[in-house]
């Protein structure tokens, strides 16, 4: 892309992001939902305008990283610990039963290839943490009882979702899998996931102590956001997702996460959560954060383009059909295998079902490794277009009802 289109592109985002959440909005609709719009409207789907561009959908990839730093800095370990195992157990009931499920529709059902079904059930497995997020923080439920065991879970299906695509890409690839290869890249997430964030709490203790002797502004956003790419490019390094990266720098900083340091005979070092370090990161990385988080829903809708779906093909509606119901009814059974109110179980399990850019990835895939006809291709992206444009409007309608019940 030459830099000049490249500037009307990033204009024509911004712009249309802006104006379609501020107009959902004004209705009471999440505006996590304008901006998937303007990506339908402005992408290949409608206008044509902005395509789906390396260039656009790095851009994307910075808003994320920056939207899970936020959602790290207010993420409170001492109270996700408090879920104990039921981030976990949402985790795996999300990953196991749409695996199983979308394999056994399309191999016993559509008589579909093993490997296909292989791959259209492991497209079913993700859930979008960015797209939950952003929605419960719509609706001003970010810091909710339900929203941090579904943070838990939605970081630890990522995870999984990370394991399943490695293994179908191998396969693929090499035609067989390797189960050890698969075992080390899950140790060095986990390996990555627990000694990150002590690593950057330590650096973050020295950014503090930089910025408060700087002689000029700037030196703590210009050195956290370091922090954040560097963590992000650590966790590409290591087979994790590189939102994780910017996820554990977040913890770094948050006003709640701190340790002690033994030092054998000597006194034990305390890392305490500093308050004002958050808040002053917090009021200069939010614009930031307000200005490249919409680009990523954006880029989701650009990526769906409906343009590839033979609307009146039989077969594919009725894929799509089953499918849906497998997508929807696997998540939202979830929520309910854990003790929680009913309430609780229900507004977990809506907002495990968007699929967005983790659904998008291992369909586009499938599809250009040529396991994935344009008939299949199709059937999923209604599937997954559907899954993340639904939950805004179903998690708003039952809180909304809640609330009524309440008055």
């Amino acid at each position: 892309m030459e830099l000049h289109q490249f500037f009307l592109f990033l204009a024509i985002t911004l712009i249309s992001a802006r104006l379609l959440s501020e107009a959902v909005a004004r209705f009471g609709i999440p505006s996590v939902i304008g901006e998937l719009l303007a990506g339908l409207i402005i992408g290949p789907s409608l206008l044509g305008w902005v395509s789906p561009d390396t260039t656009m959908k790095l851009l994307a990839e910075i808003g994320i990283i920056l939207l899970l730093f936020e959602v790290g800095m207010d993420t409170d370990l001492s109270r996700l610990a408090r879920s104990g195992s039921k981030p976990v157990v949402v985790a795996l009931i999300g990953f196991v039963f749409p695996l199983v499920l979308g394999y056994g529709v399309s191999m016993w059902l559509f008589g579909l290839p093993e490997l296909v079904s292989l791959f259209i059930g492991g497209t079913l497995t993700a859930t979008s943490i960015g797209i939950t997020v952003r929605v419960l923080d719509d609706l001003g439920k970010r810091h909710s009882d339900e929203a941090q065991i579904v943070i838990g879970a939605a970081v630890l299906d990522d995870i999984l979702g990370v394991l399943a695509l490695a293994f179908l890409y191998q396969f693929v690839v090499e035609r067989h899998a390797s189960f050890d290869a698969l075992s080390e890249v899950g140790l060095y997430i986990l390996l990555f996931m627990v000694l990150t964030p002590l690593v950057a709490k330590l650096a973050s203790v020295v950014i503090d102590r930089l910025d408060r002797h700087a002689s000029k502004p700037g030196l703590l956003l210009t050195m956290a956001l370091s922090l954040i790419l560097l963590f992000s490019w650590l966790a590409h390094a290591v087979g994790a997702p590189e939102i994780m990266g910017g996820f554990a720098a977040g913890l770094a900083f948050s006003q709640h996460f701190g340790f002690r340091l033994w030092l054998g005979k000597y006194p034990a070092l305390v890392f305490k959560p500093s308050p004002k370090l958050a808040h002053r990161l917090e009021e200069q990385v939010r614009p930031l954060i307000h200005t490249f988080s919409p680009m990523f829903f954006v880029m989701v809708g650009v990526s769906l383009n409906l343009k590839m779906v033979d609307w009146g093909s039989v077969f594919i509606w009725e894929l799509a059909a089953m499918l849906l119901l497998v997508a929807v009814a696997s998540k939202f059974t979830a929520g309910f295998f854990i003790r929680e109110p009913r309430r609780n179980k229900v507004a977990i399990g809506l907002s495990m079902i968007p699929r967005g850019e983790v659904g998008l990835i291992f369909a586009q895939l499938g599809f250009s490794q040529g396991i994935l006809n344009g008939e299949l291709y199709a059937a999923l992206l209604i599937v997954i277009a559907f899954t993340t444009m639904a939950p805004p409007f179903l998690l708003k309608w039952f809180y909304g009802r809640v609330a009524d019940k309440a008055d």
